[in-house]
């Protein structure tokens, strides 16, 4: 069953949240993949998780999203999603990365055409999908399946089961259940 959130963004996360740890209980699924800018949805997930026998990682924005050198989330919030047993990755963004510096000379580039495809279904499945790659081209979760949460803008509002793949293998990688999503992005 699909939990559908009326709009997007950061009101959902508490139910988001609900719905992953519902997800991970009925499919047995041993890790998780969060996106979190500043870290207080990956600290959420972290909280609910903390008794769970689950993999969490969380996924930053990389160093320089905004500006060259800065990084969103802070060094005390990133050392209480360790002491929670969270690993916080920042990496490299298949859709935001070459392609950006591309887009901003040439007005396009095919990582655009891949992220505004996947963004048919909403932000936060385009999100998803690309963590899931960041987390596997890293080595911190394993070829099964995960739970991807993520969301439009700040907070959660979509969870995915995905079979994840690394970014160079991203036509095998598999959206296999929606578990909530918002309906009007």
């Amino acid at each position: 069953m699909c939990v559908y959130f009326d709009k997007p963004g950061k009101d959902n996360t508490e139910k988001a949240l609900d719905v992953m740890v519902d997800a991970i209980k009925q499919y047995g699924i041993k890790q998780v993949v969060v996106a979190s800018t500043y870290g207080s949805t990956g600290l959420s997930a972290a909280e609910r998780l903390k008794d769970m026998d689950v993999n969490l990682v969380v996924v930053t924005h990389n160093v320089g999203f905004k500006q060259p050198g800065t990084i969103e989330i802070s060094p005390d919030m990133k050392a209480k999603l360790e002491s929670l047993g969270a690993i916080v990755y920042t990496g490299t963004m298949p859709f935001r990365s070459i392609g950006t510096s591309i887009r901003e000379k040439q007005g396009y580039s095919q990582q655009d055409l891949i992220a505004n495809t996947l963004r048919i279904l909403g932000q936060g499945l385009k999100v998803c999908v690309e963590i899931a790659m960041m987390a596997s081209d890293a080595g911190l979760i394993t070829p099964d399946d995960v739970i991807c949460v993520a969301g439009t803008a700040r907070g959660a509002d979509t969870v995915v089961q995905i079979l994840p793949r690394p970014s160079n293998m991203l036509f095998n990688l598999k959206v296999k259940r929606i578990f909530a999503k918002p309906v009007n992005w």
